[in-house]
């Protein structure tokens, strides 16, 4: 079994129409909440623990050597 972890996408307004845009951002909620973000539940994924970086925030580079479907 994966050791999995649920990850959330960092979304701010976009300011001329007022939709959620991707920041670029991806984090565990601990992360989300320590840095003041909201936590969107609809834009929850899981992601193996070996890709959260030491702030708890997903490391894409590494994410990216490892080709699987973002959602397990």
């Amino acid at each position: 079994m994966l050791d999995v972890i649920e990850v959330f996408d960092v979304m701010h307004p976009d300011p001329a129409t007022g939709h959620p845009v991707w920041t670029g951002l991806t984090g565990t909620r601990t992360a989300l909440k320590r840095d003041g973000h909201e936590i969107d539940l609809k834009a929850m994924a899981y992601c193996p623990v070996e890709w959260i970086d030491e702030r708890g925030y997903l490391d894409a580079q590494l994410a990216r050597r490892h080709p699987r479907p973002w959602g397990i």
